[in-house]
């Protein structure tokens, strides 16, 4: 294809993937299901139109979309939130995934007619919840604010384990000549690589950001994901985990006041989100429809034994020290979503030469697709059900995006104030904004200030001015007199902030 086909195709699916969203809100099931069922439909085994079988570049794309979904995930939360259910979320996270995978692969074994090993393998490749699945369906819940965040760390943290048990079982497989003093070593890389420079980078990240003073805020976006694939490729090159260690510098992030935060977050959310999409259609491109005959009883199986005893009893064990209640503890098992890390995963064992692999991975798609129908659709009753929802709205949307103030008819507009511009030293009930528009936040050294009249702006202030739609230009040109003529125009009403 030309280069113009390309684009258009690439437009066609993204735009597929939009309604696909909005489709799936409206059926209540996960849209990344939607997401991979476009793959599948457009692959090689259906209507044709894209050939691609290369699981070596899937892993590839695979690792890199799983790690843009964990930053985003760790910068939406941030430390400060996380930091009450850590404990939690790292049993859940070390001692869940173990009992899930070995629970799973037990049984798995004797059903499939594999060895013990195979099986646990298989139960390994299964075990981690889905951070794009689980942050999917967090997004404008209603679920208690601890269980919440004890799923959102889980979904983060777990990867790292994940990865971890499946890279050794394969080598046990594949080369049984492994001391345990080599496993020990492995293990001591992933983890200690990726905790020390998750947190180092993560610091260094906050302490740079606040002294940038970039001309424009569309900068720092560019410069976070730069500190997050510092961070990831940092851990990664030394032999430990990099989705551990960005996981934790979006968590640090996320957790501390920088400069255009919300230019930075609705980036991030997007470049997540056209991630997952990617991902999840790339996901499907390799999965073979007509294979599922021959899997469909056991991938059921599977999936019914992880999600009704697996991952339950996994679940109680590792939140047995913390004496939750037996609801949260109910609910906590139920949600804890599959989606594209399992199969990810399952890339790594097509791509090790493990016996009989592409057998194994149509199984883990096939109990990926079950297990999110079955839970997806079913977490937010269940919630209701066991009294784990909160009474008050979820957090509005345009706290964190312009989107729900654009349908109210509303704008927010930023000014970056910069050395020499006619605007400093001047109070902010002289800055001869229209009628109906108000400077509604300063955000001054990373930090957010609410303005007062005799707020007084200072070269560097970042003043956030919130107008009615119709207002817009004429607030254009009261920027253009702040930055280079007389700040106040007499012909203008003025107004002052809250």
């Amino acid at each position: 294809m030309s280069p113009g086909e390309k684009a258009l195709v690439a437009g066609i699916l993204l735009a597929s993937a939009v309604v696909a969203s909005r489709l799936a809100n409206r059926l209540s099931v996960p849209a990344l299901l939607l997401f991979l069922a476009i793959g599948m439909v457009i692959g090689s085994d259906a209507i044709g139109w894209v050939n691609f079988s290369d699981y070596g570049l899937a892993k590839t794309f695979g690792i890199f979309a799983l790690a843009l979904i964990l930053f985003d995930g760790g910068l939406r939360a941030g430390w400060p939130e996380i930091r009450p259910v850590v404990g939690i979320s790292v049993s859940l996270a070390v001692i869940g995934t173990i009992v899930s995978a070995a629970i799973t692969g037990i049984v798995a074994a004797p059903l499939l007619g594999i060895s013990t090993l195979e099986g646990l393998l298989l139960g390994a490749v299964l075990s981690p919840t889905d951070g794009a699945a689980v942050f999917a369906l967090l997004r404008g819940s209603r679920l208690k604010h601890s269980v919440e965040r004890a799923l959102e760390g889980e979904s983060g943290f777990n990867d790292p384990i994940a990865v971890l048990l499946v890279i050794l079982l394969i080598e046990a497989i594949t080369n049984a000549h492994n001391s345990a003093g080599d496993i020990a070593l492995t293990v001591f890389n992933e983890i200690g690589f990726g905790i020390a420079f998750g947190v180092l980078i993560g610091i260094a990240a906050v302490a740079i950001l606040k002294r940038l003073h970039l001309d424009s805020s569309g900068l720092y976006p560019v410069a976070t994901i730069a500190f997050a694939a510092i961070s990831f490729g940092a851990a990664d090159a030394l032999g430990g985990s990099g989705f551990l260690a960005i996981y934790l510098t979006g968590l640090i992030i996320g957790g501390k006041p920088i400069p255009a935060r919300r230019t930075v977050e609705a980036f991030h959310d997007g470049l997540a989100w056209l991630a997952q999409v990617a991902l999840f259609m790339t996901l499907g491109l390799l999965v073979f429809p007509s294979h599922f005959d021959s899997v469909a009883l056991e991938g059921t199986a599977i999936a019914l034994v992880l999600a009704l005893v697996a991952r339950p009893v996994a679940t109680a064990i590792a939140c047995l020290p913390f004496r939750l209640p037996w609801r949260e503890v109910v609910l906590i098992g139920w949600a804890g979503l599959r989606g594209a890390v399992p199969v990810v995963l399952a890339t790594f064992v097509v791509v090790g030469h493990v016996p009989d692999a592409q057998n194994v991975f149509d199984i883990v798609f096939f109990a990926v697709v079950v297990s999110t129908l079955l839970q997806g659709a079913t977490v937010k009753p269940l919630a209701k059900r066991l009294g784990l929802t909160k009474d008050e709205p979820p957090p509005v949307a345009s706290l964190r995006s312009t989107a729900a103030l654009e349908r109210m008819g509303a704008r927010v507009l930023q000014f970056s104030v910069k050395q020499g511009d006619a605007i400093v030293g001047e109070r902010i009930r002289d800055l001869g904004l229209p009628r109906e528009t108000l400077v509604n936040l300063i955000v001054r050294d990373g930090s957010a200030l609410p303005p007062r009249g005799s707020t007084v702006v200072e070269a560097g202030d970042e003043l956030r001015v919130m107008m009615r739609e119709e207002s817009e230009d004429e607030v254009a040109a009261v920027f253009t007199r702040w930055r280079t003529g007389l700040v106040a125009d007499t012909s203008a009403t003025r107004t002052h902030p809250l």
